[in-house]
């Protein structure tokens, strides 16, 4: 639709109405096909107010009633009608969700049997975590991994704290999978030794590993993910908070999914700090399936193995070396968000 194009006449108007005395138009089941909406893209949402990029320009815009409960998420494809000029003004309405190239979900433990869409159409899920400050947990990362491959998103490990610890050995806990890692820390400022400056160490790096593609970020609270963004999109002006030294939490500094362009080419989107990422979504046999080191271990398990017992083929695999040398501490990892999973008393929360 061209700049200053009339108005999209509203579509209430052509759907069934209440009679009155006065009468009314014939009702109608028909809905409007939206022929000539325009494609965008969601890079927002605020209160009920959808952030859209439409031919390279902000519309404000609001979901159609007639899509219902369908949800619209950052990333979703969308078609657009009204005023579409992006003037100060303006507010357009989303009409029409796209297909999903790929979905990443969580829910909210293990045993929410609702699923919550954090992003749509994206292609690679980095894994945001502290080396230190607040200290690593390898299960929520093993935890974002299974989603990712339940995406069908590639995964990637942003290591953040590179200065406070040498990230070889967490590193290695994923070699068997061949996740890429990368490490990043803040340089100290050269005119102020001892203060952090804005330069993070290890971001050219990260910058191939995001160039061209759709890249969420995933991360618990403290790890550092929002000074991240702030370096790779100067102009994102994400809030940064510190860490509580002794509960090594964090408050939530971003509060929303937000799409940012990055200045080369391909986008990321923050997502808000999360303290767990339920996997209720996804069935409790396909979950060793995402473990590719472990997996071609459970060939000889019992039939109806639960991967969590004294017959299971998989103690025999780890012990003869087959999984490599992290074996032992993924077969844990693994056997605990099974635990999890089904909702098991002896599951550890992460």
């Amino acid at each position: 639709m061209a700049r200053g194009a009339e108005r999209y006449e509203h579509f209430e108007d052509q759907v069934r109405t209440r009679p009155s005395r006065r009468g009314s138009r014939p009702r109608t089941k028909d809905r409007p096909r939206h022929d000539n909406a325009i494609p965008g893209v969601v890079v927002g949402i605020d209160r009920g107010r959808y952030a859209t990029l439409v031919e390279g320009r902000a519309v404000i815009a609001m979901k159609a009633r007639e899509l219902g409960r369908k949800s619209v998420v950052v990333g979703d494809e969308v078609g657009l009608v009204g005023d579409v000029t992006g003037s100060p003004d303006a507010l357009a309405r989303i009409v029409r969700i796209h297909p999903r190239r790929s979905v990443l979900r969580r829910t909210a433990d293990d045993t929410d049997p609702f699923e919550r869409v954090i992003v749509a159409n994206a292609d690679q899920l980095a894994i945001v975590t502290a080396l230190a400050d607040p200290q690593p947990r390898p299960r929520m990362v093993d935890r974002c991994l299974v989603a990712a491959y339940d995406a069908g998103l590639d995964p990637l490990l942003v290591l953040t704290k590179a200065d406070l610890a040498d990230p070889t050995e967490f590193r290695d806990l994923y070699a068997a999978l061949d996740v890429p890692a990368v490490a990043c820390s803040v340089v100290e400022d050269a005119d102020t030794p001892g203060v952090p400056g804005e330069a993070i160490q290890g971001l050219e790096h990260l910058h191939e590993r995001l160039d061209g593609r759709v890249t969420v970020l995933v991360g618990h609270s403290g790890v550092g993910k929002s000074t991240l963004v702030n370096a790779l999109v100067p102009t994102a002006g994400r809030s940064t908070g510190r860490v509580n030294d002794v509960t090594g939490r964090g408050r939530h500094t971003s509060t929303s999914a937000v799409a940012l362009a990055l200045p080369e080419s391909g986008w990321v989107i923050d997502t808000p700090g999360v303290r767990s990422f339920g996997l209720a979504h996804i069935p409790v046999t396909s979950i060793v399936d995402f473990f590719d080191d472990l997996s071609p271990g459970t060939h000889d398990c019992p039939r109806g193995c639960s991967h969590d017992e004294a017959e299971c083929a998989l103690d025999e695999f780890v012990a003869d070396g087959s999984a490599g040398s992290a074996g032992a501490l993924r077969l844990d990892s693994l056997r605990r968000l099974l635990r999890a999973r089904a909702g098991d008393d002896r599951a550890d929360r992460d």
